[in-house]
């Protein structure tokens, strides 16, 4: 494990349909949706069989003032532990831990000085 290195991009796009088929004509990726445990609209995208990255929707209604941007997710080995470590250092847990099937947990946090940065504990190969 490669850990507190990058190991997740997530596109947070408010026209995913749009930014896939970009993604798709410009790096051959390909896209299969999936379920988020709290509901709302997420793709893993993939190349040569291999995830390299998610899509996430950005409703307007809760997200409207969000602009589309790329989310760098740092690996951890214990998300939970992370979460309190951020929280206990002075951030904030922005979006707490789900679980994404075949990718792992995933969460988003602010640091002391207000910037955001995923956390992702893959899931296990084993």
């Amino acid at each position: 494990m490669n850990h507190n290195e990058t190991s997740w991009l997530e596109l947070n796009t408010h026209q995913p349909e749009d930014a896939m088929a970009f993604y798709s004509e410009t790096l051959g990726w390909e896209f299969e949706s999936t379920e988020l445990p709290q509901g709302g609209s997420y793709w893993v995208a993939s190349h040569n069989d291999k995830a390299v990255g998610g899509v996430f929707a950005l409703d307007d209604t809760d997200h409207g003032e969000i602009p589309s941007h790329w989310m760098t997710y740092m690996q951890v080995s214990n998300i939970d532990d992370a979460q309190t470590s951020a929280r206990k250092s002075g951030g904030k847990v922005t979006r707490p831990a789900l679980c994404l099937d075949g990718i792992g947990k995933l969460a988003v946090i602010t640091d002391s000085s207000g910037a955001l940065v995923g956390l992702i504990e893959p899931e296990s190969d084993g």
